[in-house]
């Protein structure tokens, strides 16, 4: 069987599913797609090389996960821009903070706040709305649940580095939060 006989019978098996893994990683339909394609470039780039010593699929989402792992790094080394915001709205000149920007205590006694679609909402836009370096942190830290050892490695970037990250994210999440959050129940 030639190469691209092989090829032409693992796009057709394996599309779906890599799709669906990129698509869980990247959470973007548009990329999730170009990360497939690039997949299969790169797979008949090198089919002549694959030995079978894995299985075909095994070999593909190999080749996928690197894929994934470049677009983040590629992402995570651009500069971030939180459009006219910075730190400094929050802090005085001597680190403390602003006393109308101070963090409020959050209360809610009866549910948990994932559990509520509206504020679902709020939060998935106000993660939408980070810059895309500190929104791919926080996903990785919080949503796939990964150390803070492997974000570094699959990112390329210093622990010193991911921290101020996840510290600058969550001051601007926890500020979107309450100006969107807070604020829509105290209307109700």
């Amino acid at each position: 069987m030639t190469g691209e006989t092989r090829l032409s019978q693992w796009v057709e098996s394996y599309t779906s599913e890599l799709y669906s893994w990129a698509f869980h990683k990247v959470s973007d339909s548009e990329l999730a797609k170009d990360l497939v394609q690039d997949t299969f470039l790169a797979a008949a780039e090198k089919i002549d090389g694959f030995k079978g010593d894995s299985a075909p699929k095994t070999w593909l989402f190999s080749i996928l996960n690197h894929k994934i792992i470049d677009h983040y790094r590629r992402k995570i080394n651009q500069p971030a821009s939180i459009d006219n915001q910075s730190l400094s709205a929050f802090f005085d000149e001597d680190g403390s903070w602003i006393s109308d920007k101070k963090p409020k205590d959050w209360h809610e006694e009866e549910k948990n706040l994932l559990d509520d679609n509206d504020f679902q909402e709020i939060l998935n836009k106000c993660l939408d709305d980070l810059p895309e370096n500190w929104n791919i942190c926080v996903k990785l830290k919080y949503l796939s649940e990964k150390s803070g050892e492997e974000i570094c490695q699959e990112l390329n970037i210093a622990p010193t580095n991911l921290w101020q990250i996840i510290h600058r994210a969550k001051v601007a999440l926890r500020e979107c939060v309450e100006n969107n959050w807070f604020k829509k129940i105290n209307v109700r």
